[in-house]
């Protein structure tokens, strides 16, 4: 079990660290037609309630092995983004690199979608739309 979580954190750090040498303080704008700024852009970062050991805790208690997928032995990990908005809300999540298997990949977005309000990002004081990208991982 700890395996398992050290190596989500690790993932999870090395993909911020990609976006972050990606995206070199950009701002985007979405289909929503508000500002959006990238994760690593963003004086204080939006977090999940409880941290990231909250966030693992709560991947791993709703996370739900599709039953097809688990018959199959059927393992992968789906990178999905999302925007954490001025209220706390994720909205906009998407599936930016599918596992390959598409009941995988619904039930990450369903994890994602279960998620209660984050802590928001700020510009100074000014509250913001961040864009962020969070690996969920299947493994038997």
């Amino acid at each position: 079990m700890k395996f398992n979580r050290l190596t989500f954190t690790l993932t999870l750090m090395l993909v911020a660290t990609i976006v972050a040498n990606a995206q070199q303080r950009r701002n985007v704008t979405s289909g929503y037609n508000t500002l959006v700024y990238e994760y690593e852009s963003v004086d204080t970062r939006p977090q999940f309630p409880g941290g990231e050991t909250g966030l693992i805790n709560f991947i791993n208690e709703t996370r739900e092995y599709p039953y097809n997928a688990y018959r199959n032995h059927i393992q992968g990990r789906v990178l999905c983004s999302f925007i954490v908005g001025t209220d706390g809300k994720l909205f906009d999540i998407q599936v930016i690199r599918s596992s390959g298997n598409e009941s995988l990949d619904r039930e990450a977005m369903r994890v994602i979608s279960k998620m209660p309000r984050w802590v928001v990002g700020k510009v100074g004081n000014t509250k913001v739309n961040v864009r962020c990208v969070l690996p969920i991982a299947f493994r038997l």
